[in-house]
């Protein structure tokens, strides 16, 4: 714990300075020996070449950047893959799509109306949806990938099982958003859930005074996010703490030591 709050304040300190420095000065600073260990920084939170079994230990920067792209890289697909297949997203607890907080009120009414089964194809059609859409996604992701840089590495190197994965969620999340809701629309009426959508709200807003009609691509594209990510961070972990999932040899070089 001591060793990777120590490691934290180091990068903490590198990229305050950065912006005066630019990146020339970070590596200075990052490679530059100490007079006392003949050890340099990137030496110290790596494990160094000598530490036999560190993460990342012995390798260039160029190579712990590309093992991290990397990982994301297959950790992005797999999701994308796995969630794009018929019941990605509504055969698993987990992530499946249900009725927005807002709108539940208006499930229990045509229920207790017996209209369940209106409720229930529009359920699974939000999936679908997300399903159809999922197999998108991939070049958004990859664009992020590609502008990981030095310090990006250096953070996620020694972060926790999760950390690649939040580094994606906090350079994509905004463009993937408005990228991924036109996809997401064009997928709803593609799988019928906006016919299934505007057949539920119109059938409750008959019984009801309190007309509501909540923002169906905005939901969906937001739940959709939500279980690509959690997926992603699932394989992340994986490719940290199993070997088998290790598939590259550049995995192996960077995660394989931990």
């Amino acid at each position: 714990m001591k060793k990777i709050i120590t490691t934290a304040f180091i990068i903490s300190i590198l990229i305050g300075n950065t912006s005066a420095q630019g990146l020339k000065g970070l590596m200075n600073k990052v490679t530059k020996k100490d007079s006392t260990t003949g050890k340099s920084v990137l030496d110290k939170i790596s494990g160094g070449s000598s530490a036999g079994g560190g993460l990342g230990s012995g390798l260039s920067n160029d190579q712990i950047i590309n093992g991290l792209k990397e990982a994301l890289k297959i950790g992005t697909d797999s999701s994308s893959v796995k969630l794009s297949k018929v019941n990605g997203f509504f055969g698993d607890a987990a992530i499946k799509i249900l009725m927005p907080e807002d709108a539940k009120k208006v499930e229990t009414t045509l229920r207790s109306l017996g209209m369940g089964s209106l409720v229930d194809k529009t359920i699974l059609s939000l999936n679908r949806a997300a399903e159809d859409a999922a197999g998108g996604v991939g070049d958004i992701f990859w664009k992020s990938i590609k502008q990981m840089t030095v310090t990006d590495g250096l953070q996620i190197l020694r972060g926790g099982d999760f950390a690649a994965t939040d580094y994606l969620k906090k350079t994509t999340t905004v463009e993937l958003t408005e990228k991924f809701r036109p996809i997401i629309e064009t997928s709803l009426v593609k799988v019928d859930a906006t016919k299934y959508w505007k057949d539920m709200f119109n059938t409750y807003n008959k019984f009801s005074p309190n007309k509501i009609n909540p923002d169906l691509t905005a939901y969906v594209t937001e739940k959709a996010l939500s279980g690509l990510f959690l997926n992603i961070g699932l394989q992340e972990q994986k490719i940290r703490k199993d070997p088998a999932a290790q598939v590259t040899s550049v995995l192996k070089s960077v995660f394989g030591g931990k």
